[in-house]
């Protein structure tokens, strides 16, 4: 199979908006523990806190911290995902914007969230906006739920995934969590906290939620059909009631701000 130019990283990260139901209705969302983990690091609870979630999507994240009672904001630049969050959270404001120029006042937030979404910003900017709207002693918390690789029908797949798309290095870039990834700066000192969790889906959903990714958004519609009838022949095989058991890792960068 004749494999296509990739698109770059824009096209990436564009390509949500046109599929924005699909993604709220297959991604999967994140465990209690990570949001007891921010409550645990930052030494506040998240009710009655000035929480902003950056590069929110459909919401999958704000909605949790919403729950929680944290008084919470959106920052979604792009418009699909923006229309399909008011349509899911409807009590919840969102704003337009992005991480490297937040539509935000000086100050305001005692927690900046990026679910998913930092690696769409240039940290070389999004690091001062985020000391910029968070108070003093207010903190930023990176996260994002990566395939638990260790689980062997789990790294078989991404073999898969790796080859379809070949020169990519897609499991490596998956896997980058380090602080100078994060802050290439070096102004910020993070704390990264690790939390493992599954969920019981439906293969449908399994294959609709890989669909989802950019990588597979921004790939030729009949290398994407191919693949996906070869990923279901795959994992019928290994799952022959049509339930996936998806394991993964959530990873946690946390840093708080000076309190001066």
């Amino acid at each position: 199979m004749t494999t296509p130019p990739q698109a770059n990283h824009s096209a990436r990260a564009h390509s949500f908006n046109a599929a924005a139901a699909q993604y709220a209705a297959n991604r999967p969302s994140y465990p209690p523990a990570l949001f007891d983990a921010l409550e645990e690091l930052t030494g506040r609870p998240l009710k009655g806190s000035r929480v902003v979630d950056v590069g929110a999507g459909t919401g999958l994240a704000t909605a949790r911290l919403h729950e929680r009672g944290a008084d919470v904001i959106a920052v979604e630049p792009g418009a699909g995902m923006a229309a399909e969050f008011r349509r899911t959270l409807p009590g919840v404001p969102v704003v337009r914007g992005n991480g490297n120029a937040l539509p935000l006042a000086d100050h305001g937030a005692d927690l900046l969230t990026y679910a998913q979404s930092w690696h769409w910003t240039d940290p070389t900017l999004a690091v001062p906006e985020a000391l910029r709207v968070l108070r003093p002693g207010g903190a930023l918390a990176l996260w994002w739920n990566t395939d638990a690789h260790d689980v062997p029908w789990i790294a078989d797949s991404g073999r898969r995934i790796d080859r379809h798309f070949a020169g990519l290095n897609l499991s490596a870039e998956k896997r980058n969590f380090d602080a100078r990834f994060a802050d290439p700066t070096g102004n910020l000192d993070f704390v990264h906290h690790e939390i493992r969790w599954s969920r019981r889906v439906p293969l449908d959903t399994h294959l609709a939620n890989l669909g989802s990714h950019s990588v597979f958004l921004t790939d030729t519609e009949e290398r994407a059909t191919a693949f996906f009838a070869e990923e279901r022949r795959h994992l019928l095989a290994v799952f022959p009631d049509g339930l996936v058991e998806e394991t993964y890792d959530v990873h946690l960068l946390l840093a708080p701000t000076s309190t001066t």
